[in-house]
């Protein structure tokens, strides 16, 4: 859970300054190292990878909707 955004965003825009952009490469071996993490704490493959995919759906509807009713201006 992310606490703090703005600081996490400062972070990002920090790093990718200082080292630019992850190649495809770069990115694939960072997503597989956190994937083997998850793996080693017991959190990942989902057990149920479809528990509570209704109640996602409903709130995906329901935000789209307001998405696009609202407008700015």
């Amino acid at each position: 859970m992310i606490r703090d955004p703005h600081t996490l965003r400062k972070f990002e825009d920090s790093f990718i300054r200082t080292r630019g952009n992850l190649s495809h490469e770069k990115a694939l071996k960072i997503f597989e190292a956190l994937w083997v993490e998850g793996v080693r704490l017991g959190v990942l493959p989902l057990q149920e990878p479809l528990e509570g995919i209704e109640s996602d759906i409903t709130v995906a509807r329901i935000l789209n909707s307001c998405s696009k009713s609202f407008s700015p201006h």
